[in-house]
C-alpha cells in the first residue's frame, strides 16, 4: 500500500466546514447539488457522498445513493446533468439531455467506498441492482478496441468518441464494480466487467488514437494527464514518470495544479486530485506539502472555492462547490488514513487476478 498516514484527523485538516457545507446543499430527496439550489451531475454528486461517508455522515450518505438508485434509467444510465430547480420539485435534465457514461458508472465507485468505509452489507445488497445496470450501461457503449464510448444520446444515438479521463473513470468504476461482485458472490459479472476493464486499460495505454478523434483534444487539461494514474491504469515506474513529465505544464508552486494547461487557474478539485495521485506512486511528503496549499482557497467559513485565478487574483468562478469539498476530503483521507476506504485511489486493484 502507497499510503503513508500522518496521524492527522478530519478536524485537524480543518475539513468539518467543507462537509458541514455539503450536508446543508444536500436537497431532501438526496440529491447534492453544486451549490444551493443549483444543479447537479451524478459523478460529481458521487464525488460529494463520498465525503461524507469518510465524515461519518453516513445516513447523509445513503440517500444520496438511493437517490441514484430512484433516478437511473431502465437501461442502467443516468442524465448527464440535472437542471437546477426551485427545490425537491421539477428536478430535470439539463439542457442538453444525453447520457454520459462515465457519470452513470461511477455510482460503482461510491458504493464500494461507502461500504469500506462502514462495512454495511445490506447496504451493498441494496445497491447491487443499481451497480450491476450501470456498468452494464457503460460496458454496453465499449469498442471492438477497448475505449468506451463518451455519451447516448436522448434519442439512443451513440457518440462514438472517448475520452482519457472519462475511460479511465469508468476503470476505476469497473474495479470497484467487480470488487462489489466478488464480495456478494456474482461471479459472471465480476469476470465479465475485469475483461472489460482489461481492454479499455490497453486502449488508453497503447492506442491513443482511439481518443479525441472527433474533437479538439483534451489533452490541455490537467485531468487527461493525472487521471490515469489516480484510477490506477498505470502504476509504478511509468504512472511516476508521467505525472513527472506534465508538473511543469500544471503545477503553479504554492498555489496548486491548473484546470487547464494554457489558462492561468488553480483549481482546488483538481489539485486534490493530484494530490491523490501523487500519493498513489509513494510521492506522499510532494502530496501533502501541494494539499496544505489549498486551505487558503476557503472563505471566511472554511469552505472551499471552486478556485483561484492568479492572474486577476481572484476567486473565480465565484462558487463553492460541494463536490470541491468532497475531493479535499478525500485526499485528506489518502494522506491519514481517515477512514477504511483510504487506500481506494492509492492501492489499485490489479487489472486480472
Amino acid at each position: 500500500m502507497s499510503n503513508v498516514a500522518s496521524g492527522r484527523s478530519l478536524a485537524d485538516w480543518e475539513l468539518a466546514p467543507a462537509v458541514d457545507y455539503i450536508e446543508r446543499v444536500q436537497r431532501s430527496d438526496g440529491l447534492i447539488p453544486w451549490y444551493p439550489d443549483g444543479p447537479a451531475d451524478p459523478w460529481d454528486h458521487v464525488e460529494s457522498a463520498m465525503g461524507l461517508s469518510v465524515a461519518d455522515r453516513h445516513e447523509a450518505a445513503r440517500r444520496a445513493y438511493r437517490w441514484i438508485a430512484d433516478a437511473q434509467h431502465e437501461d442502467g444510465s443516468l442524465w448527464a446533468t440535472y437542471g437546477e430547480t426551485d427545490g425537491d420539485d421539477g428536478a430535470h435534465a439539463g439542457d442538453e439531455p444525453r447520457k454520459e457514461t462515465h457519470r452513470s458508472a461511477y455510482v460503482a465507485v461510491g458504493v464500494w467506498h461507502h461500504y469500506l468505509c462502514t462495512g454495511d452489507r445490506a447496504f451493498l445488497e441494496t445497491l447491487w441492482p443499481t451497480v450491476r445496470d450501470a456498468l452494464e450501461f457503460a460496458c454496453a457503449q465499449q469498442a471492438a478496441t477497448g475505449e468506451i464510448y463518451w455519451t447516448v444520446g436522448a434519442d439512443g444515438e451513440v457518440y462514438e468518441d472517448a475520452l482519457v479521463a472519462g475511460c479511465a473513470s469508468i476503470y476505476k468504476s469497473l474495479a470497484c464494480g467487480a470488487a462489489i461482485a466478488a464480495e456478494l458472490g456474482h461471479t459472471d459479472a465480476r469476470e465479465r466487467w475485469l475483461a472489460a476493464r482489461a481492454d479499455l486499460g490497453a486502449a488508453i495505454r497503447e492506442r491513443p488514437d482511439r481518443f479525441d478523434r472527433t474533437w479538439e483534444s483534451k489533452s490541455r487539461y490537467a485531468m487527461d494527464w493525472f487521471y490515469p494514474v489516480l484510477c490506477g491504469v498505470l502504476g509504478g515506474e511509468p504512472a511516476r514518470q508521467r505525472l513527472e513529465a506534465g508538473m511543469d505544464r500544471y503545477l503553479e508552486e504554492g498555489l496548486g495544479c491548473r484546470c487547464v494547461a494554457d489558462e492561468p487557474w488553480v483549481t482546488v478539485a483538481e489539485s486534490c486530485e493530484l494530490v491523490v495521485s501523487l500519493a498513489a506512486v509513494g510521492e506522499a511528503e510532494r502530496a501533502r506539502e501541494i494539499y496544505e496549499w489549498l486551505f487558503q482557497w476557503t472563505d471566511d467559513e472554511g469552505v472551499f472555492w471552486t478556485g483561484y485565478q492568479f492572474e486577476d487574483e481572484e476567486f473565480w468562478p465565484g462558487e463553492r462547490p460541494t463536490w470541491t469539498g468532497g475531493a479535499a476530503v478525500l485526499a485528506a483521507d489518502a494522506l491519514s488514513g481517515l477512514s477504511g476506504a483510504a487506500d481506494l485511489f492509492t492501492d489499485p486493484l490489479p487489472e486480472r487476478e
